[in-house]
């Protein structure tokens, strides 16, 4: 009998082709087993197979989906079995954890009554309180409150999101956790919180953990052993401080010296030495910004007489931006970052403040001449597959702000997408101009984004978390694009980032957001140097980082 928890054993696989398309291995024969109790790391760049590895291990593939070789669980082939026995495999031998867990969760069932389902599915022979007592047990491990069983996955933070999707998948006490990219969209302290609480879950009831990841610090501190993965291949394998200390293949050292020089600060060239400029004449004055939101009681609750509560989302921000500077924002999962990012371009209006562009206030313009104004303001989102229409081409979607803001007809819109796509490296042009968003990396499809920010000349850019869905090499890429275009476009950047070690490479000053408030702001130096506020301290404290061999 095999005595591997879990086996994989020369696997490869290819999605449905379109016609006439050559077959391309997504996972390209890749062999690996995996231990009760052990947690290993499996790292590599944007579609390099990574999370198709895991779903194939699932059997979760499109139908069509062409897949040779083998995968063994406690000597069984998964390949083989029936679909009520890999019903019972799906959640009670192996469970999946997703990045996003709000996609995963339905909006109309209570956190409660996702855990009941579940564990009807799958235990039907427990009675309404023996699985209600085990939710409550499963839940207090990842640190929810029984009092938040009635609430919805839209009453939670991202990180609460997160740990309600960790508890799903330990209700039925798995022994293997696949989580895929568990922590991506978290700030570093709730990340470290959660992976230390499924790290020590793992422990104590001796699970294994593949943990799919592009964070190098975050698998190196976690796993005891990686596997590093290039073009659907596993290209190298071994103990993690080996891997670290010595690695052996090409594309191992490329990701190791990309997260290094990011987390590296080089005292003459770093980019925190440029000096503030004049403090005189801001691009960008926020003063006493207030976001606030109601919520209403529901109908039963004002039958007990429950009072509207007020949700404090940006309290009373004060901040200046100053032509040609780089400010990072950081905070935590719900802090506010993001909800101030849109009431500065006005997508939401603010309950009271100022917002000044350029010498105008921007929060007593019309409409139409907000609109006008984002010609000088633009915005780059965390993710870029989501904020292209798949229906468009990359042409036709970075000339649409040209032809919105009426600056080009239809032939000069053209030549200048084509001279933008090749100023952001996205060369032959004319391949790409007529290219889909589906067709693109994740990195590729992100210097599209910044191409399309940038058609229309403005002077400022608001960054949201542009590159943590990258790994490490293609993040190091876009962020040195970043600093090229913006010395050549003259740009000011208002960078939203969770990753500490991304805005001391990149920021010139850092704002600490927490509960609404700007609770610390300086030169990125004198932050990392002599953090004043406890909450700043705890954020320094939580970040992984990786130890140099």
């Amino acid at each position: 009998m095999n005595k591997d928890l879990f086996c994989i054993e020369n696997l490869r696989v290819a999605y449905p082709q379109r016609g006439g398309e050559e077959l391309r291995w997504a996972v390209d024969d890749v062999s690996f087993t995996l231990q009760p109790g052990e947690r290993m790391g499996l790292v590599g760049e944007s579609g390099c197979g990574k999370s198709t590895l895991g779903r194939a291990a699932m059997r979760l593939l499109p139908a069509s989906s062409r897949v040779e070789g083998r995968v063994l669980f406690q000597g069984e082939s998964v390949f083989d079995l029936t679909a009520p026995q890999l019903r019972k495999f799906r959640g009670e031998a192996v469970a999946l954890i997703f990045q996003d867990p709000m996609t995963r969760l339905d909006p109309l069932m209570t956190i409660g009554n996702h855990c009941i389902e579940t564990l009807q599915a799958h235990s039907p022979q427990l009675s309404a309180k023996e699985a209600k007592e085990k939710a409550l047990a499963t839940l207090e491990k990842v640190k929810i409150p029984a009092s938040r069983w009635h609430q919805y996955p839209h009453e939670f933070s991202g990180g609460m999101r997160q740990r309600v999707a960790i508890a799903l998948a330990l209700l039925l006490n798995p022994k293997l956790i696949v989580a895929d990219e568990p922590t991506t969209s978290l700030d570093v302290t709730v990340s470290a919180q959660i992976l230390q609480e499924l790290t020590r879950l793992c422990s104590e009831e001796n699970m294994a953990l593949l943990l799919i990841s592009h964070d190098l610090a975050m698998v190196a501190e976690y796993c005891s052993r990686i596997g590093v993965m290039y073009n659907g291949k596993m290209v190298e394998m071994g103990t993690t401080e080996s891997v670290f200390r010595n690695p052996q293949h090409e594309y191992t050292r490329s990701l190791l010296q990309a997260a290094l020089h990011i987390q590296a600060v080089d005292e003459d060239s770093s980019n925190t030495q440029s000096p503030i400029p004049n403090p005189q004449s801001p691009i960008l004055r926020i003063t006493e910004l207030k976001q606030y939101y109601t919520i209403e009681p529901s109908f039963v609750e004002r039958l007990f007489k429950a009072e509207s509560q007020t949700i404090k989302a940006v309290d009373g921000i004060n901040l200046e931006l100053y032509p040609g500077e780089i400010l990072g924002l950081v905070g935590e999962s719900g802090c506010g970052k993001s909800t101030l990012s849109r009431t500065i371009l006005q997508l939401i209006r603010p309950t009271s403040g100022k917002v000044e562009f350029l010498g105008q206030d921007l929060t007593r313009l019309s409409r139409q001449e907000i609109r006008a104004s984002r010609r000088q303001i633009q915005m780059v989102f965390q993710d870029p597959h989501a904020c292209l229409n798949p229906a468009m081409t990359v042409g036709e979607s970075i000339a649409d702000p040209l032809l919105i803001h009426n600056l080009a007809d239809a032939a000069k819109a053209k030549e200048q997408v084509l001279w933008m796509l090749e100023k952001v490296g996205l060369t032959p042009a004319e391949v790409y101009y007529q290219r889909y968003p589906s067709d693109l990396s994740g990195g590729q499809q992100q210097r599209v984004a910044i191409a399309r920010a940038l058609i229309t000349r403005p002077k400022m850019l608001i960054c949201d978390e542009p590159v943590s869905m990258l790994d490490a090499s293609v993040q190091s890429q876009v962020l040195d694009l970043m600093l090229q275009l913006k010395a050549e476009f003259e740009l000011t950047y208002l960078f939203i980032t969770h990753d500490l070690w991304l805005a001391r490479f990149l920021c010139d000053r850092i704002a600490v957001m927490h509960g609404g408030k700007i609770v610390e702001l300086g030169p990125t130096k004198q932050i990392f140097a002599n953090p004043q506020h406890p909450y700043t301290q705890t954020l320094l404290a939580a970040a992984p980082l990786l130890a140099r061999a």
